[in-house]
């Protein structure tokens, strides 16, 4: 009896062994999984924000090729005012010329 008591201390003691080293590796894989979940949150986040860097860097590159076109485009209707002027402002000397000189309506021939 007493050996049949003995064998169930034993196995007692050993089932008790084993539930401990089943718990030391249920944590040990909890605390890898826990790790894993923050490693692969970190790198999403830095993912994350790398995107964003880019996206607001081509939006800033595309605001500012867009200012240029802009730039050029007034630029260029400037231009073309400027030019009207001058060309008025030629017809207008003409003009006043030919009235001094007494050719007329002060049209151009040329």
């Amino acid at each position: 009896m007493r050996d049949i008591i003995q064998r169930m201390l034993e196995a007692e003691a050993e089932a008790k062994r084993i539930v401990a080293e089943a718990d030391a590796k249920a944590e040990q894989v909890r605390a890898d999984a826990r790790r894993e979940v923050r490693e692969q949150l970190a790198r999403a986040q830095a993912d994350a924000q790398a995107e964003a860097e880019r996206l607001v860097r081509e939006t800033v590159r595309q605001a500012e090729e867009q200012k240029r076109s802009r730039l050029a485009q007034a630029a260029e209707a400037i231009r073309k005012e400027v030019h009207v002027d001058d060309r008025f402002r030629e017809d207008s000397v003409r003009a006043v010329v030919a009235a001094v000189r007494g050719q007329g309506d002060g049209a151009t021939n040329g």
